[in-house]
């Protein structure tokens, strides 16, 4: 990539730095993973195999846990300061990490190169879902694999009514986090089949309450 367009897409990231939460998911995030977390990533990306995206991958709390079959993971994170604790993190990594300044609706890849694309709690706060699910079906070859890890809108309804009421200061606050999407729904839609889902209730800290979450693996036609 030439100077003219790291210097566009240092620009087109700027207003995905939110350094405020990034610094306050940093904190969070090692209670998040022991109390599930780790296990819902594991099994996430439980037989993976060749050239993984992985889309906004935060502090890299994942890089450790893919599959020896891995040959080679691309990280994308587009916060400054998460993408820092994702360097040092891949530098210890049994897998090949490379980790670059890119967010999901403009994956630095070529069409059909990627067997699988991670995707671990970042759906809930892309800007634009559609965009992103249509790149990661882009870079996936035919039959290759969406691994996902996200939560959801709430099957209840007074639950669902708060999420809907709740979103528009909580993507303020957390992000970019909508906790009102039907990300299940928009990964259908973007033309992935589902392979397996399991939806369950958890509680990412000790004071907050279980919300919706979905873990499955969805295939490219």
């Amino acid at each position: 990539m030439d100077s003219d367009a790291d210097q566009s897409g240092s620009q087109a990231l700027k207003h995905l730095q939110h350094p405020r939460f990034a610094r306050a998911y940093a904190r969070a995030v090692g209670e998040m993973n022991r109390r599930g977390a780790t296990e819902h990533r594991r099994r996430m990306l439980a037989g993976l195999r060749g050239t993984v995206v992985e889309i906004g991958a935060g502090d890299g709390s994942a890089f450790a846990l893919y599959p020896p079959a891995v040959t080679h993971v691309l990280a994308l994170e587009p916060d400054d300061y998460l993408r820092g604790l994702a360097l040092k993190r891949a530098a210890t990594s049994a897998v090949p990490v490379t980790v670059r300044a890119a967010a999901a609706e403009r994956i630095p890849a070529g069409d059909g190169s990627a067997d699988a694309v991670a995707a671990s709690l970042v759906l809930c706060s892309v800007a634009d879902q559609a965009a992103a699910l249509a790149e990661i079906r882009r870079v996936l070859r035919p039959g290759g694999t969406l691994a996902y890890y996200e939560h959801v809108r709430s099957e209840r309804p007074v639950l669902a009514a708060a999420e809907d009421l709740l979103t528009p200061v909580w993507q303020r606050l957390a992000g970019g986090c909508h906790p009102n999407r039907d990300t299940l729904g928009a990964i259908t839609k973007a033309g992935f089949t589902i392979q397996d889902n399991q939806r369950f209730g958890f509680a990412v800290q000790s004071m907050t309450p279980s919300v919706a979450h979905i873990l499955g693996h969805a295939t490219r036609d």
